[in-house]
Protein backbone atom coordinates (compact mmCIF):
# COMPACT_ATOMS: atom_id res chain seq x y z
CA UNK A 1 0.00 0.00 0.00
CA UNK A 2 2.90 2.49 0.67
CA UNK A 3 4.07 1.93 -3.07
CA UNK A 4 0.77 2.43 -4.14
CA UNK A 5 -0.11 5.75 -2.31
CA UNK A 6 3.36 6.99 -3.18
CA UNK A 7 2.19 6.59 -7.08
CA UNK A 8 -1.47 7.79 -6.15
CA UNK A 9 0.15 10.65 -5.27
CA UNK A 10 2.15 11.77 -7.26
CA UNK A 11 -0.62 11.01 -10.20
CA UNK A 12 -2.71 13.40 -8.50
CA UNK A 13 -0.01 16.01 -8.58
CA UNK A 14 0.62 16.31 -5.08
CA UNK A 15 3.93 16.02 -2.82
CA UNK A 16 4.47 13.16 -0.87
CA UNK A 17 6.05 14.93 2.61
CA UNK A 18 7.52 10.96 3.52
CA UNK A 19 6.05 7.55 4.97
CA UNK A 20 6.75 5.25 7.77
CA UNK A 21 7.03 1.84 8.95
CA UNK A 22 7.19 0.23 12.46
CA UNK A 23 9.37 2.02 14.14
CA UNK A 24 9.50 5.46 12.36
CA UNK A 25 8.92 8.84 13.26
CA UNK A 26 5.35 9.84 13.47
CA UNK A 27 5.26 13.04 15.02
CA UNK A 28 7.76 14.37 12.35
CA UNK A 29 6.07 13.53 9.54
CA UNK A 30 2.87 14.78 10.75
CA UNK A 31 4.86 17.95 11.40
CA UNK A 32 5.82 18.19 7.75
CA UNK A 33 2.47 17.36 6.44
CA UNK A 34 -1.01 18.78 5.66
CA UNK A 35 -2.71 15.39 5.93
CA UNK A 36 -1.81 11.73 7.51
CA UNK A 37 -2.56 8.45 5.41
CA UNK A 38 -2.91 5.56 7.83
CA UNK A 39 -2.32 2.11 6.48
CA UNK A 40 -0.74 0.84 8.99
CA UNK A 41 -1.75 -2.02 11.60
CA UNK A 42 -4.36 -1.43 14.93
CA UNK A 43 -1.43 -1.60 17.08
CA UNK A 44 0.01 1.71 15.53
CA UNK A 45 -3.05 3.44 15.31
CA UNK A 46 -2.96 5.41 19.16
CA UNK A 47 0.36 6.84 17.96
CA UNK A 48 -0.71 7.80 14.40
CA UNK A 49 -3.69 9.65 16.41
CA UNK A 50 -1.40 10.95 19.03
CA UNK A 51 0.79 12.87 16.12
CA UNK A 52 -1.90 14.20 14.31
CA UNK A 53 -3.27 16.04 17.11
CA UNK A 54 -0.20 17.13 18.19
CA UNK A 55 0.59 18.45 14.91
CA UNK A 56 -3.37 20.00 13.79
CA UNK A 57 -3.67 17.78 11.17
CA UNK A 58 -6.43 15.69 9.75
CA UNK A 59 -6.32 12.00 9.47
CA UNK A 60 -7.48 9.38 6.65
CA UNK A 61 -7.46 5.90 8.34
CA UNK A 62 -7.75 3.23 6.40
CA UNK A 63 -6.44 0.93 8.93
CA UNK A 64 -8.55 -2.41 8.74
CA UNK A 65 -9.12 -4.92 11.57
CA UNK A 66 -10.16 -2.57 14.29
CA UNK A 67 -11.93 -2.81 17.87
CA UNK A 68 -14.11 -1.27 19.93
CA UNK A 69 -11.52 0.57 21.29
CA UNK A 70 -10.04 1.11 18.69
CA UNK A 71 -13.41 3.31 17.25
CA UNK A 72 -12.88 4.78 20.99
CA UNK A 73 -9.45 6.30 20.25
CA UNK A 74 -11.17 7.70 16.51
CA UNK A 75 -14.20 9.31 18.08
CA UNK A 76 -11.92 10.88 20.91
CA UNK A 77 -9.03 12.27 18.03
CA UNK A 78 -12.25 13.74 15.97
CA UNK A 79 -12.57 16.09 18.60
CA UNK A 80 -9.80 17.74 17.87
CA UNK A 81 -9.01 16.93 14.52
CA UNK A 82 -11.19 16.00 11.37
CA UNK A 83 -10.35 11.93 11.18
CA UNK A 84 -12.21 9.83 8.19
CA UNK A 85 -11.83 6.44 9.19
CA UNK A 86 -13.53 3.59 6.60
CA UNK A 87 -12.83 -0.25 6.04
CA UNK A 88 -12.40 0.78 2.06
CA UNK A 89 -11.17 3.85 0.98
CA UNK A 90 -12.17 2.35 -2.92
CA UNK A 91 -14.77 4.60 -4.53
CA UNK A 92 -16.68 1.66 -5.95
CA UNK A 93 -16.44 -0.18 -2.79
CA UNK A 94 -18.14 3.20 -1.35
CA UNK A 95 -20.92 3.26 -3.99
CA UNK A 96 -21.79 -0.57 -3.53
CA UNK A 97 -22.37 0.02 0.05
CA UNK A 98 -24.82 2.76 -0.74
CA UNK A 99 -26.53 0.67 -2.73
CA UNK A 100 -26.80 -2.17 -0.13
CA UNK A 101 -28.20 -0.02 2.55
CA UNK A 102 -30.95 1.16 0.18
CA UNK A 103 -31.30 -2.81 -1.13
CA UNK A 104 -31.59 -3.83 2.81
CA UNK A 105 -34.01 -0.62 3.58
CA UNK A 106 -36.06 -1.65 0.51
CA UNK A 107 -36.24 -5.47 0.16
CA UNK A 108 -37.04 -6.16 4.33
CA UNK A 109 -36.62 -9.13 6.20
CA UNK A 110 -38.33 -11.69 3.92
CA UNK A 111 -34.64 -11.35 1.86
CA UNK A 112 -31.78 -13.64 3.58
CA UNK A 113 -28.72 -11.14 3.15
CA UNK A 114 -25.16 -13.34 2.97
CA UNK A 115 -21.61 -11.75 2.34
CA UNK A 116 -18.80 -13.73 0.82
CA UNK A 117 -15.17 -11.82 1.07
CA UNK A 118 -11.83 -13.26 -1.26
CA UNK A 119 -8.96 -12.00 -0.12
CA UNK A 120 -4.84 -13.04 -0.48
CA UNK A 121 -3.63 -15.63 1.89
CA UNK A 122 -1.12 -13.08 3.25
CA UNK A 123 -4.35 -10.92 5.01
CA UNK A 124 -4.83 -11.38 8.82
CA UNK A 125 -7.76 -10.73 9.72
CA UNK A 126 -11.71 -12.30 8.81
CA UNK A 127 -14.31 -11.35 7.92
CA UNK A 128 -11.99 -8.03 6.02
CA UNK A 129 -12.92 -4.34 7.18
CA UNK A 130 -14.92 -3.92 3.84
CA UNK A 131 -16.87 -6.93 4.55
CA UNK A 132 -18.14 -5.77 7.71
CA UNK A 133 -18.42 -2.03 6.23
CA UNK A 134 -21.19 -4.11 3.99
CA UNK A 135 -22.92 -5.71 6.53
CA UNK A 136 -22.82 -2.36 8.63
CA UNK A 137 -24.48 -0.69 5.55
CA UNK A 138 -26.72 -3.59 5.25
CA UNK A 139 -27.87 -2.98 8.94
CA UNK A 140 -28.37 0.11 8.52
CA UNK A 141 -30.73 -0.23 5.88
CA UNK A 142 -32.74 -2.36 7.97
CA UNK A 143 -32.40 -0.32 11.22
CA UNK A 144 -31.01 -3.54 13.27
CA UNK A 145 -27.42 -3.85 15.27
CA UNK A 146 -24.88 -5.37 12.95
CA UNK A 147 -23.11 -7.25 16.47
CA UNK A 148 -26.84 -8.67 17.31
CA UNK A 149 -27.76 -10.24 13.80
CA UNK A 150 -24.31 -11.03 12.36
CA UNK A 151 -23.18 -14.75 11.79
CA UNK A 152 -19.61 -15.22 11.20
CA UNK A 153 -19.49 -18.61 10.59
CA UNK A 154 -21.23 -21.88 10.46
CA UNK A 155 -19.84 -25.24 11.39
CA UNK A 156 -21.36 -28.90 12.21
CA UNK A 157 -25.74 -28.67 12.87
CA UNK A 158 -26.23 -25.21 13.27
CA UNK A 159 -29.93 -25.60 12.58
CA UNK A 160 -32.62 -23.52 10.47
CA UNK A 161 -31.26 -19.52 9.42
CA UNK A 162 -32.65 -17.63 11.54
CA UNK A 163 -34.36 -14.39 10.09
CA UNK A 164 -32.90 -11.17 9.99
CA UNK A 165 -29.63 -12.52 10.81
CA UNK A 166 -26.76 -11.54 7.91
CA UNK A 167 -23.89 -13.95 7.57
CA UNK A 168 -20.62 -13.38 6.46
CA UNK A 169 -18.04 -16.10 4.67
CA UNK A 170 -14.38 -15.59 4.24
CA UNK A 171 -12.44 -17.11 1.76
CA UNK A 172 -8.53 -16.86 1.36
CA UNK A 173 -5.82 -17.80 -1.40
CA UNK A 174 -3.76 -16.28 -3.77
CA UNK A 175 -3.28 -12.99 -4.49
CA UNK A 176 -6.52 -11.91 -4.76
CA UNK A 177 -6.67 -8.08 -3.80
CA UNK A 178 -10.22 -8.07 -2.29
CA UNK A 179 -13.58 -9.57 -3.89
CA UNK A 180 -16.85 -8.63 -2.33
CA UNK A 181 -20.35 -9.71 -2.84
CA UNK A 182 -23.83 -9.24 -1.10
CA UNK A 183 -26.10 -11.87 -2.31
CA UNK A 184 -30.04 -10.76 -1.07
CA UNK A 185 -31.88 -14.37 -1.54
CA UNK A 186 -35.55 -14.53 -1.39
CA UNK A 187 -38.11 -17.64 -2.24
CA UNK A 188 -37.48 -18.05 -5.91
CA UNK A 189 -35.27 -14.61 -6.88
CA UNK A 190 -31.78 -13.71 -5.75
CA UNK A 191 -30.15 -9.97 -5.89
CA UNK A 192 -26.27 -9.80 -6.11
CA UNK A 193 -23.99 -6.68 -5.74
CA UNK A 194 -20.20 -7.34 -5.76
CA UNK A 195 -17.12 -5.21 -6.04
CA UNK A 196 -13.56 -7.20 -7.57
CA UNK A 197 -10.57 -5.14 -6.89
CA UNK A 198 -7.90 -6.00 -9.70
CA UNK A 199 -5.37 -4.04 -7.80
CA UNK A 200 -4.41 -1.69 -3.93
CA UNK A 201 -4.26 1.09 -6.60
CA UNK A 202 -8.03 1.73 -6.34
CA UNK A 203 -7.85 1.83 -2.62
CA UNK A 204 -4.58 4.21 -2.83
CA UNK A 205 -6.61 6.31 -5.50
CA UNK A 206 -9.37 6.57 -3.19
CA UNK A 207 -7.87 7.41 -0.33
CA UNK A 208 -5.68 10.66 -2.03
CA UNK A 209 -9.29 11.74 -2.96
CA UNK A 210 -10.44 11.55 0.81
CA UNK A 211 -7.51 13.30 1.69
CA UNK A 212 -8.05 15.97 -1.09
CA UNK A 213 -11.35 15.75 0.77
CA UNK A 214 -10.94 16.49 4.35
CA UNK A 215 -8.27 18.98 4.46
CA UNK A 216 -9.60 22.50 5.77
CA UNK A 217 -12.67 20.53 7.14
CA UNK A 218 -13.89 20.93 10.76
CA UNK A 219 -12.81 18.52 13.54
CA UNK A 220 -14.97 15.50 13.13
CA UNK A 221 -15.52 11.83 12.52
CA UNK A 222 -16.27 11.48 8.28
CA UNK A 223 -16.74 8.57 6.22
CA UNK A 224 -16.09 8.00 2.51
CA UNK A 225 -19.61 8.05 1.62
CA UNK A 226 -19.48 11.83 2.49
CA UNK A 227 -16.36 12.40 -0.27
CA UNK A 228 -18.98 10.89 -2.93
CA UNK A 229 -21.72 13.26 -1.24
CA UNK A 230 -23.93 9.92 -0.50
Amino acid sequence: MGQALQAAVAAAGHDLSGGIDKGGDVKALAQASDVLVDFSAPAALEDNLDAAIHAAVPVVIGTTGLEERHHWLVDAAAVSIPVLQTGNTSLGVTLLAHLVREAAQRLGEDWDIEIVETHHRMKVDAPSGTALLLGEAAARGRGADLHEEAVRGRDGVTGARKAGTIGFASLRGGSVAGDHSVHFLADNERLTLSHLAENRGIFARGAVRAAEWIIGREPGRYGMGEVLDL
